[in-house]
């Protein structure tokens, strides 16, 4: 198990190396905007005063939703499980992450990604909701997570442990919407 367990952690560091190598002097400052737009949720929540001005009653449906997934995503990744796995960060300088790209590193473990859980659990949510949202908040989540590797703040394992707290959360609280 061990063996298997460095062998992926290596994949994972060669893949975020990779992205972080490779010259994308376009794509830096959006994803850079991006996974600063997504800080403390600013971007969902935004989202979701547009689903609740823009959507009528199935809008504020599905924004009451999202909210309430990303809550439970951001609780289950930022207080529960990355208090328990205590992951460093990665090393942007020593990884090759080109200094034009590079995000602000939080102090928390690196896994899982808070931000990606909460993007993908409001996508999820208010998706479930709203179904012709669904794909668009999804494009957008996935955007979301790729920045946080972009940026070299995360691995691609943190993101995608990110993406499927997330997505669980939107499954959880949709059926709880549903029972109500």
């Amino acid at each position: 198990m061990g063996r298997a367990l460095a062998r992926a952690a290596a994949v994972d560091a060669s893949v975020y190396a990779r992205i972080g190598a490779t010259e994308t002097p376009r794509l830096d400052a959006a994803m850079i905007g991006l996974s600063r737009a997504a800080d403390h949720g600013r971007l969902w929540f935004g989202a979701a005063a547009a689903l609740s001005i823009l959507g009528g009653p199935d809008g504020r449906r599905a924004a009451r939703a999202g909210v309430a997934s990303l809550a439970l995503a951001s609780a289950s990744a930022n207080l529960l499980a990355k208090p328990l796995t205590r992951r460093v960060r990665p090393v942007q300088v020593e990884l090759g992450v080109a200094a034009g790209r590079r995000g602000r590193v939080p102090r928390s473990s690196s896994f899982p990604s808070g931000h990606t859980a909460s993007a993908f659990a409001f996508a999820y949510g208010a998706g479930g909701a709203e179904p012709r949202a669904l794909i668009p908040l999804l494009a957008l989540a996935g955007a979301v997570g790729y920045s946080r590797v972009h940026t070299g703040v995360h691995y691609p394992t943190d993101v995608i442990a990110g993406a499927l707290i997330g997505l669980g959360a939107g499954h959880l609280m949709g059926a709880r919407d549903r029972r109500m």
